[in-house]
């Protein structure tokens, strides 16, 4: 064994004192990084193998406004043993003056292919279905069978046909598939929408071929067959290898967020580790001189304690992973109750992997620079006054450059997203350079201020004042721990509340009061003349609706050009007009005279076509109906879809889609005591007409982001223990001078409420300055998210400001007056007796 294991050895078995911060802070950051691995592992588990399930069948082909046609189905029925048809759209379910939207599922007799559909009383879905009393039936989800007052039994209407409640809705297998839903669920079978009136030409809806294939079938070889027969026909394949793609990206990103939210957490331990390793090795300066006079090298002295440090990096590194495994498996009951699809909890070695990562490279890098300065100690050092420590070599310096490199580059491996790493690498590291400037200010400016006339006759302030501008690392500990912390909970506090102040603030000027679907062409008169003619509608918006798949761009695949942008993924809303739509300014080109009749041409939104890359000239093949359209883009307009009106991506001259059976969306601006009566009105008038409350739709998206607020503001807190175990870190090694300090104070005749004072304002100021940092730092970091991510306006939210510095007071208060009992109760005789 080489000296420098020995030494590292025997400095081990003096126990875990001095290190129990380091160990905290380091488990902590690394627990929090893989529990929140972990759970993204099981989701992704669950969801690759429950693929079949959750799509409800090995592989499904999607149409738009229309069913398979013969030759469609006769390629599946070749291929699968069982074949399931399903309808999907939306509709009003009415019960006397009642309405409320939902999202109508109408399957056959096979209904679910795959999985278990829960409803309450546990009837055969068959049965449930058949009805009764001369009625269909039908299956609801229970929050919209309680918000209609509708018990099972009682009847409703869809359209014109009248419905039997047979039973509640509890869960889908194949909900999570669906995507992201404006309405609950009702279940009807397709055969009773016969007589409903819903399902006119060109009404939205979307059909759905669930297919049972045969095991060990090559769905990657179904997949391309399937494409190169169909999909210029407008269908879309999915199957069980990726059956929720829209649920993967969310968890995906949504987890890497958290994982880089996480790694702020692990900063501010680096913070402790570093203090706690700088506190050790100071006290270990007699030991390393000791080891200099009797021979030792530099670099044995530090690869001594790097070993040491090695081996507790080791010990935190495993006891985080330990707490990150348990705190999943603990709260496994209440993730899967609250989650619509199947989970898969088990021990992931890729998320366990990615923090032990991240908390090995953070401990070297905040343990580097103190570690190297031992290399500066001298034996001089033994004698009071002599010695010192000299800075580290230039090689340390580009060590930590490299650490600090390997785990930036690691942050952008694991997150997949370069730019959301890059910018969290960066804010947290300004955040640490912000931090670290105020801290250094401030005690130049405490420093200043005992000195003037603002601390004169108040003896507790100056106390606070001179302890601040000592020359204790305290002030920086406290404002670079707690300060980080802060910064993230005030960062999510300004996001959170500034969507929120959007949508209530700027959406009621400017959004519509409802969107009306599938109106018929022989409607659209007297749907106009109803809303126009009445004094509470300020404005009214109608365009002709279809829908259509881009599906080729200069004759290339659409995807090839555009990768993975929305517009190309699925199909998107088409409107036909004579003249530029008003809500859409043209910027770039001309569109065509209202009289055009020539070969078709669109005009596509101006900031999607930059984002994929088109150009005035650039050839579109959109799929509608089965039809493919090849279209000339000679315009671009600008749309404002934030506005929640009325605005379509692309936009065709009349001719080019002469003939297609289509309908007509309306939007209607309205007094709000108003809207009752016009839905009552419209509905009783055109049944089959559907009414999307704007209102509901923007609830359910900040319902949405009222779960990934809460989920970061629980990732940030996690970060703000981590920063209180620091400060008590920090207030635990001040304790010693604050005992001597207390001693000479009370021989100089301070009472003990005087110390007391000085001791509380001392943490008050710090928290206050922490606090105030922070709300810069969170600040900056929210109108940064608002302006260059939401595209919004930002402004400054000084409730959760407010709420920060006082959380920053009372936070190193708690800290500071937990060590504050010894000092005050030391007996001055005995502590100067030893310092002598």
């Amino acid at each position: 064994m080489s000296i420098a294991a020995r030494i590292a050895r025997r400095e081990l078995r003096g126990g875990l004192q001095g290190f129990r911060v380091f160990l905290a802070c380091l488990a902590l950051g690394v627990a929090a990084i893989a529990a929140v691995g972990l759970v993204r592992a099981a989701i992704e588990a669950g969801l690759t193998e429950q693929g079949a399930v959750l799509l409800g069948g090995d592989a499904q082909m999607e149409l738009t406004y229309r069913k398979a046609t013969p030759d469609e189905r006769a390629w599946m029925e070749a291929r699968a043993s069982r074949v399931s048809e399903v309808v999907e759209f939306r509709s009003m379910a009415v019960v006397g003056e009642e309405r409320a939207l939902t999202q109508v599922k109408a399957v056959d007799d096979l209904y679910p292919l795959l999985g278990e559909l829960m409803i309450d009383p546990p009837f055969p879905l068959a049965d449930v279905l058949e009805g009764g009393s001369g009625l269909p039936g039908a299956v609801m989800d229970r929050v919209l069978a309680d918000r209609l007052g509708l018990a099972v039994g009682e009847s409703f209407r869809l359209g014109t046909q009248s419905f039997r409640l047979g039973a509640v809705l509890d869960r889908e297998p194949d909900s999570a598939t669906g995507g992201f839903s404006l309405a609950p669920r009702t279940l009807v079978l397709t055969a009773d929408l016969a007589r409903s009136g819903l399902l006119g030409p060109g009404t939205l809806y979307e059909t759905e071929y669930r297919l049972d294939l045969p095991e060990g079938i090559d769905l990657a070889a179904a997949q391309a067959e399937a494409e190169a027969a169909f999909r210029d026909k407008g269908m879309r394949w999915s199957d069980s290898r990726r059956a929720s793609p829209g649920v993967e990206r969310f968890v995906d990103r949504t987890g890497s967020f958290l994982v880089l939210v996480g790694l702020a957490g692990l900063a501010v331990g680096g913070v402790g580790i570093s203090a706690a390793v700088r506190a050790y090795l100071e006290g270990k300066i007699a030991t390393i001189a000791t080891l200099r006079t009797l021979g030792a090298e530099g670099r044995t002295i530090f690869l001594a304690y790097l070993i040491q440090i090695g081996v507790l990096t080791a010990l935190g590194v495993m006891v985080g992973l330990g707490i990150g495994i348990l705190l999943p498996l603990a709260a496994s009951p209440f993730i899967v109750a609250s989650l619509p699809f199947p989970i898969t909890f088990g021990l992931y070695p890729g998320p366990l992997a990615e923090a032990a990562f991240y908390g090995i490279v953070t401990a070297l890098l905040f343990t580097l620079w103190p570690l190297a300065r031992t290399e500066g100690v001298r034996a001089a050092a033994l004698y009071r006054g002599a010695g010192g420590e000299a800075r580290p070599r230039w090689q340390w310096l580009l060590a930590l450059a490299g650490l600090a490199a390997l785990l930036v580059g690691g942050a952008v491996a694991f997150s997949g997203t370069a730019l959301l790493a890059l910018g969290t690498a960066g804010g947290i590291s300004g955040a640490l350079a912000v931090l670290l400037l105020a801290a250094l200010a401030l005690r130049r400016v405490a420093r200043r201020a005992a000195r003037s006339g603002l601390a004169r006759g108040r003896t507790a302030l100056r106390l606070a004042l001179g302890a601040i501008g000592g020359p204790r690392e305290e002030a920086v500990s406290v404002v670079l721990s707690l300060g980080l912390g802060l910064s993230v909970l005030a960062a999510v506090g300004q996001i959170d509340a500034n969507l929120r102040a959007a949508i209530d603030r700027d959406l009621p000027e400017r959004a519509p009061s409802y969107f009306f679907v599938d109106i018929q062409q022989d409607q659209i008169d007297g749907f106009l003349r109803r809303v126009q003619e009445d004094a509470a509608v300020s404005r009214v918006e109608a365009a002709p609706m279809l829908r259509g798949v881009l599906t080729r761009i200069n004759g290339r695949p659409a995807r090839e050009v555009a990768g993975e942008h929305w517009v190309v993924r699925g199909d998107r809303g088409i409107s036909y007009a004579a003249t530029p739509p008003e809500s859409g300014r043209v910027v770039a080109g001309s569109f065509w005279p209202a009289d055009y009749q020539g070969p078709a041409q669109v005009s596509f939104a101006a900031e999607e076509a930059e984002e994929i890359g088109l150009k005035l000239g650039d050839r579109l093949t959109v799929n509608i109906l089965g039809r493919d359209i090849e279209a000339e883009i000679t315009s671009f307009r600008e749309v404002d879809f934030s506005s929640a009106g009325m605005g379509f991506v692309m936009v065709m001259n009349p001719s080019a889609l002469q003939g297609a059976p289509h309908t007509f969306i309306a939007t209607v601006y309205a007094e709000p005591e108003a809207e009752a009566a016009i839905l009552r009105d419209l509905a009783s008038a055109f049944p089959n007409i559907t009414a999307i409350r704007v209102r509901d739709a923007i609830d359910r998206v900040t319902e949405a982001l009222s779960a990934i607020a809460t989920a970061t503001a629980w990732a940030a807190a996690a970060t703000l223990v981590t920063g209180f175990i620091v400060l008590i870190g920090a207030a635990a090694a001040g304790e010693r001078g604050r005992i001597y300090e207390a001693a000479v104070l009370k021989t100089l005749g301070a009472t003990r409420g005087r110390i007391l004072a000085s001791f509380a304002l001392r943490s008050a100021l710090l928290g206050a300055a922490a606090g105030l940092v922070a709300i810069l730092a969170g600040g900056l970091a929210g109108w940064a998210v608002m302006t260059f991510v939401m595209d919004s306006d930002f402004r400054f939210e000084p409730v959760s400001a407010l709420a920060i510095v006082a959380g920053g007071i009372l936070a190193t208060l708690l800290a500071g007056m937990v060590f504050a009992l010894r000092p005050l109760r030391a007996r001055p005789a005995q502590v100067l007796r030893a310092q002598e």
